[in-house]
C-alpha cells in the first residue's frame, strides 16, 4: 500500500520556508535587539540630516554584520547566505537606509572578493572588510558598476583603463554609488579594451586615498542616510595586483553578482514593508471613531488582511530565492520575482499604513511616512522593476517556446 509517511521518511527532510536552523534564528534576534537599540533612536535624525551616524557603522562591525558570511580565518561569522538576508530584512525593519549600507557591503563587495579573489587578495582584503580594528577602523566597501550612460544598460559603461607598466590608470566616473561617502574600499568596474566590447570589462579594487573623488552627494527622497555619490577617476593608479577575477572578466563577476544582490534587496524591501506594518496596525485599535477602534472596521480590516498576503508573498518569494542559491540551484528568475515582488509590496503597504494612520500618519513624528519615501528606491536600483519583468519574461519564453 502507497504510504506518503514512509516516502517522505526515506527522501530528503521537507520543511516550510519559514524554518530556520537554531543559529539563524540566535542571529536574527541579535540583529533585532541591535538594530531596535542602537538604531531605533537614531533613525530620524540620520534622517534630517541625511547622513549615516559612524557609531551604526562601527556596531555594524563590532557586531559581525559586516562579515556574514566571510570566513572566521577572516574575521567574519562565517554563517549562511539566509542569514545575510535575514540581517537585511530586521535592519529594514528600523531603517532601509542602514541595510542596504550593510546588504552592499555583504552581498556585493564581500561576495565577489569570496568567490572571485585570489587567496592573497582574501586574505588582504576580507579581514579589513569584516573586522573593526583600532589601527584601520571599519573600512566600509562600495561597488562601483552605474555610470551617467550606463544604469539599466550596464556593460555600456565608459570609465577606461589603460595598462602603464605594473599598475593600471583608470579615468572616467561612477553615478549612484553606495556607500560612496564613506567608503574605504572600492570595486571599481572599467573596460581595459574597449574593442572587446563587454568583455573588456574588468573588475579592480582601490582604496579611497589612491584618490578616488566624491563629485557629488545626491540629495535623495528616500534612504537618506545611506549615501549615493558621483566619483570621479582622474589618473587613478592601481597596481595590477588589485585586479578581481582576471581581465576582462568583470562583465560575469556584476551579472552573478547583481543576481544575488537582487535577493538582498527583496530583502530590504520585505523589511521595510513588515516595519511600516509593526507600526501603523496596531494604532488602528488604539484609535477610536464612532465608538469603536478603527481597525475593527470592515472596510479596515480587509485592508490589513491584505496586505498581511502580501507581506506572507514577498516574505516566501525571498527565503526561497534566499535558500535555491544556498542549494546551488538556479534562482536567477526567482531572485528577480522576489525583487520585483518585494518593491511593488514595500510601496503599497508602506503608502497604505500612512493612511491607516491618518493625519498622525503623514507626520515625521511616527516614522511611518519614512518607511513609504524609503520604498521608492526597492523599484529603481540593482535593476529597475521593468528589468525584473524583462528577466522573467526571457525564462518563461525559454520554458514555452
Amino acid at each position: 500500500m502507497f504510504s506518503v509517511s514512509a516516502r517522505r521518511a526515506e527522501g530528503p527532510q521537507l520543511n516550510s520556508l519559514d524554518v530556520f536552523t537554531d543559529e539563524e534564528n540566535m542571529f536574527r534576534d541579535s540583529v533585532k535587539r541591535f538594530a531596535v537599540d542602537v538604531i531605533g533612536p537614531k533613525v530620524r535624525e540620520m534622517d534630517e540630516k541625511e547622513s549615516m551616524d559612524p557609531i551604526i557603522i562601527q556596531g555594524l562591525f563590532e557586531q559581525g554584520l559586516m562579515g556574514i558570511e566571510t570566513s572566521a580565518e577572516h574575521g567574519g561569522a562565517e554563517a549562511s547566505f539566509t542569514s545575510a538576508i535575514i540581517a537585511i530584512e530586521e535592519l529594514a525593519k528600523i531603517d532601509p537606509s542602514v541595510s542596504v549600507m550593510c546588504d552592499v557591503h555583504n552581498t556585493l563587495v564581500n561576495t565577489i572578493l569570496r568567490k572571485y579573489g585570489t587567496k592573497e587578495q582574501q586574505d588582504k582584503w576580507l579581514p579589513l572588510l569584516s573586522e573593526s580594528k583600532a589601527s584601520a577602523g571599519c573600512l566600509l566597501g562600495s561597488f562601483c558598476l552605474s555610470e551617467p550612460v550606463s544604469g539599466s544598460d550596464a556593460f555600456a559603461l565608459q570609465t577606461r583603463a589603460k595598462k602603464d607598466g605594473d599598475d593600471w590608470v583608470i579615468n572616467g566616473s561612477k553615478m549612484w554609488i553606495t556607500n560612496s561617502y564613506e567608503a574605504e574600499i572600492f570595486l571599481i568596474f572599467a573596460n581595459i579594451d574597449p574593442s572587446k566590447g563587454y568583455k573588456g570589462i574588468t573588475c579592480f579594487i582601490a582604496t579611497k586615498d589612491m584618490g578616488v573623488q566624491i563629485a557629488k552627494k545626491e540629495e535623495k527622497l528616500g534612504i537618506r542616510a545611506s549615501s549615493t555619490c558621483t566619483l570621479n577617476f582622474d589618473d587613478l593608479r592601481i597596481p595590477a595586483e588589485n585586479i578581481i577575477g582576471g581581465e576582462g572578466r568583470g562583465y560575469k563577476l556584476a551579472i552573478e553578482i547583481l543576481n544575488e544582490g537582487r535577493i538582498g534587496i527583496a530583502a530590504q524591501m520585505l523589511g521595510l514593508a513588515q516595519g511600516a506594518f509593526d507600526k501603523a496596525v496596531p494604532y488602528t485599535y488604539q484609535r477610536t471613531q464612532f465608538g469603536q477602534p478603527i481597525g475593527t472596521f470592515q472596510g479596515m480590516q480587509f485592508q490589513i488582511a491584505e496586505a498581511a498576503v502580501e507581506l506572507e508573498t514577498a516574505r516566501l518569494l525571498t527565503y526561497n530565492a534566499a535558500r535555491r542559491k544556498e542549494e546551488g540551484r538556479s534562482f536567477t528568475k526567482e531572485a528577480a520575482m522576489a525583487k520585483y515582488w518585494a518593491s511593488n509590496v514595500a510601496q503599497r503597504v508602506s503608502g497604505s499604513a500612512i493612511e491607516w494612520c491618518g493625519g498622525v500618519g503623514f507626520t515625521r513624528e511616527t516614522g511611518i511616512e519614512k518607511f513609504w519615501r524609503d520604498s521608492k528606491i526597492g523599484a529603481i536600483y540593482e535593476g529597475t522593476s521593468n528589468i525584473q519583468l524583462q528577466t522573467i519574461a526571457k525564462f518563461i519564453q525559454q520554458e514555452y517556446s
